[in-house]
Formats: structure tokens, sequence, C-alpha cells
């Protein structure tokens, strides 16, 4: 293919801008919408934190917004480092509070790990245009659309590993302190914004370590426990200051490691249907083929240690791998890099196909640019016809109904996150049907001492007939409209 339209430089450099584009679009379309259509609750536990930060040095300010918001904010458990949280208030103190800002800021931070996720495929197999199918994959996979412009730390860990992997590769091949030093910080940097980076950087170094240099021999180098240390030290620092210094992480790691659940065949199930919302089973399939078959001995090696260290870290949070599909998220640029080596193998035969013709490889680039439009419009026009805002207008008026007023037990969704944050309105949670035990007990200790009760799931209070009988039974309606009703606890029937 001596004179390929898919060996020239200028159409691979029209195809990656075209698909740096089309990943923009859908990403960057719609900021301003709620932050209720990927996972409520995680998103806006991130919003919550950056408007109390935001809000506690904000000239005039109402006092009560400025007081219920650093008490939301004083009330979340620490996780992560609010790093996200942080940037994103000190941008509200510029632009405003907007939660399309830690929208952009997300987008931006899958965007920018691009170039470096192509460059590491190309890398890999020796093939810009099958670098370019796994860009293509990254950038436009539905899912990976909508989860990379959300209000979480995910985003920006994929990428920090993303630029590890690229680093190390690169270290691995020339272990220069230029590589060493990259390498090094942006492992550590990864870890630091979530520790459950720590599999996919330490299974992505043990890959690419035996598939180039070899274990052995990179143990004697010093460069290689430099790469250690600088990758250590941020996330060592954060865990001794938040566990001995000011004692925030004892959350950090209750309730994460359910061993039980490896003897149960449902908890592969679960595992496994999440893990289908994030990339149907064909391009698993395809990228698991591809890395069994296809991949040259480095990228073997390399995304041998990626799939084992994805598998290591869903059997440790075995919990959260089977409930939350956005666990699942580092498999994206793992089967997008997977993927690089069967498209390697599929252009080798394009190429004997084509045999030079260039009116068909003018139509194969035609429908490749066709192919990316539809799928990135595609992706738009779903976002725009999940409209949030009337659901976000819901909770501002039960919000307002309710006076912003503390005392508040709630019968409701996701937590009462979306109560809190859009209708600045805090709550305790009544328990689900299943959850509770003895109703008169449970309704004293919730309900007892409180002033309001809240219901916006109806089919829940529907499950719970002892709570309707009781509540209509002995106490008012304070107030109440399309969704909602509150019962005044104040003052009860006589």
């Amino acid at each position: 293919m001596k004179h390929s339209l898919f060996s020239s430089k200028w159409i691979i450099a029209i195809i990656l801008a075209f698909l740096l584009g089309a990943g923009a679009f859908p990403r960057f379309s719609d900021l301003s919408a709620p932050l209720l259509d990927f996972h409520p609750t995680r998103q806006l536990f991130g919003a919550i934190k950056a408007r109390g930060i935001y809000y506690q040095d904000l000239p005039g300010a109402p006092e009560w917004q400025k007081n219920l918001a650093v008490r939301q904010y004083a009330a979340e458990a620490t996780i992560e480092p609010p790093l996200l949280e942080q940037f994103t208030a000190r941008l509200y103190t510029i632009f405003g509070e907007q939660t399309g800002i830690p929208r952009a800021l997300s987008a931006s931070f899958w965007l920018l790990a691009a170039p470096f996720l192509f460059m590491l495929s190309r890398n890999l197999t020796g093939s810009t245009p099958a670098a370019a199918g796994s860009l293509a994959f990254y950038l436009l996979l539905p899912y990976a659309v909508t989860a990379s412009r959300s209000f979480q730390p995910d985003p920006l860990m994929v990428a920090l590993v993303i630029l590890f992997w690229w680093g190390m590769e690169n270290w691995c091949r020339n272990p220069s302190w230029k590589w060493t030093i990259l390498s090094g910080l942006a492992g550590g940097m990864a870890i630091f914004v979530k520790l459950p980076a720590a599999f996919f950087v330490i299974g992505g170094a043990i890959g690419m370590i035996i598939a180039h240099p070899g274990l052995k021999k990179t143990l004697k180098l010093p460069k290689t426990w430099a790469v250690v240390i600088l990758g250590l030290l941020p996330p060592a620092a954060y865990l001794f200051y938040g566990t001995y210094v000011d004692r925030f992480l004892g959350q950090q790691f209750a309730g994460r490691f359910y061993p039980e659940l490896w003897i149960s065949p449902s908890f592969y199930l679960r595992w496994f249907l999440k893990l289908e919302n994030v990339a149907s089973i064909i391009w698993i399939a395809l990228a698991l083929l591809s890395w069994l078959v296809f991949a040259g001995r480095p990228a073997r090696y390399f995304l041998s240690g990626l799939w084992l260290a994805y598998g290591i870290y869903g059997l440790t949070f075995a919990h959260h791998i089977s409930s939350h599909d956005y666990y699942s998220l580092p498999i994206i640029p793992i089967l997008a890099v997977s993927l690089a080596p069967l498209a390697a193998e599929i252009l080798v035969v394009m190429r004997d196909k084509l045999r030079g013709s260039l009116l068909l490889e003018i139509v194969s680039v035609l429908i490749l640019f066709i192919t990316f439009s539809l799928v990135s419009v595609n992706q738009y026009i779903k976002q725009r016809t999940n409209d949030y805002r009337p659901q976000a207008a819901f909770w501002a008026e039960v919000g307002s109904a309710i006076g912003h007023q503390p005392g508040v037990v709630a019968l409701t969704t996701d937590y009462g996150y979306p109560l809190a944050y859009y209708g600045w309105q805090n709550s305790d949670p009544w328990p689900l049907a299943p959850d509770i035990q003895n109703f008169n007990e449970t309704f004293s200790s919730l309900a007892g001492r409180k002033s309001y009760f809240l219901i916006t799931d109806f089919d829940e209070y529907d499950r719970q007939p002892d709570l309707q009988m009781l509540l209509t039974s002995r106490y008012s309606v304070l107030t109440q409209g399309k969704g909602y009703i509150v019962f005044d606890l104040l003052h009860p029937k006589k």
C-alpha cells in the first residue's frame, strides 16, 4: 500500500483531529444539565462539597444558605482528596456556581489523556491507523461519553493512569530520568486522586517491565526505585495525614472488602451485568480475542498485567464492582488498547483487499468520518432527550414548600441528595420496607423528634402500609404538590 491514504500523515492527522472533535462535541454540549443523569448520589456528593467550600467565603450570600451549605459540606465524609471539588469551588468564585464547570473539567481530563492513549497503542502495535481505532473506541464509546463528564474523580484518575502507562512504556525502552520522573509522578498522582488506581498502575508497570527489560534486570536499576518512591509519596502522605493526623480516613476502608462474595455465582453475574453496562459483550469478546491471539510480545505482557489487575481489583472491591458500574470505568482504556492488535490485523486485510485503489480508500475514509459523526451526534441527541431540568425544579419546589427548615425525615430517592442540593433541604432518610424490623421502634427513633415527614417515593410508600396508616390517621398534611406530600409531625390530630 505504497501510496495508501491510511499511511498518509495528513490523512491520519485529519482523522485524529476529527475524532477529538467528535469526542468533544457531546461531552461539552449542554454542560448546564443537572447532575442527575449519571449516578446522582455520587455526583451530588461532589457538588455539595464544592458548594460548601464556595459558600464559606462567599460575600453577600444569605446567611441561612451559607450556614446550610457549610453544614452540608461538613456532614459529608472525606473519601478521596477533594481536588476536583476544590478546583471547582475556585472557578465558582470567577464564573458563579455552575455545575457545568466540573462537567467541563472531567471531560477535559478525559480528552487530554487521548493523545497519550493513542501514542501508547501506536508504540505497542507499530500501527498508527490501529492506534486511531483505539482512540475512536476510547472517545466514542457511549458509556465513556456520559461517565467522563460526570462530577467525580474517576475521569481524572483514568487520565493519569493512561499518562503513567505511556510514560512507563517509554521508560522501559529508555529508562532516562525524564521518563522516570514523568512515570513516577503520573502513577503517584493517579493513586493520590483515587487509591484504587494502584491496581492499574502496578499491573501496567509489572506487565510492561516483563515485556521489555525483564523483572530481574529492572530491580537492579536505581531509577526503578525512583519511580516507586515518586509513586508512593503522594498517596502515602495523604494516608498518613488522614489516618494519623486529622483522622478522617476511618470510613475509607470500612465496608469495602467482602471476600465471602467470591464463592457466590450471583456476584459474578452482577459483576458481568455491570460490566456490560460499560461496554457490550461484543467489544469485550473482541478485546480478549485481540489480546490473546493477535497481540505481539510487549503488548501481550502489558495487557496481561492490566487484565489481571482488573480481576484482582474487582475481587477486592467485590460489592462495589457488582453494584456500581462506574467502578469499571478503568476497563475502557484497557479495552481500547486491547483492541489495537486486532485493528492492526484488520488493516492488513484491508490493504490486501483495496490493492491501492484510491477510490476505495476514499470511500473507506468517508465511511469512517460518517460513522464517527453519527455516533457523536447520536450521543448528543440522547443527552438532550433525557432532560433532567424538570427533576431539579421539582426538588427546588419541595425544598421551598418545606421552607428549608430542619427536622425532616424523608422517604425519598438517592439518599436525599437531590433534595439536599437542588432543594437546599436537609433530611434524615426513612428506611426501605425490608430494613424495618420493628415499625414502632423505628418510627419513634427516626421521626419521634422530627418536625416533618416528607414522601416523594410513593412506590416505596405503597410497600409500607403501617407507615401510611400512622401518618394519615395521626398527622395532618402540611403541604403537598405533584409528586410529594409533607406531614406535620409537630401538630398531631386530636
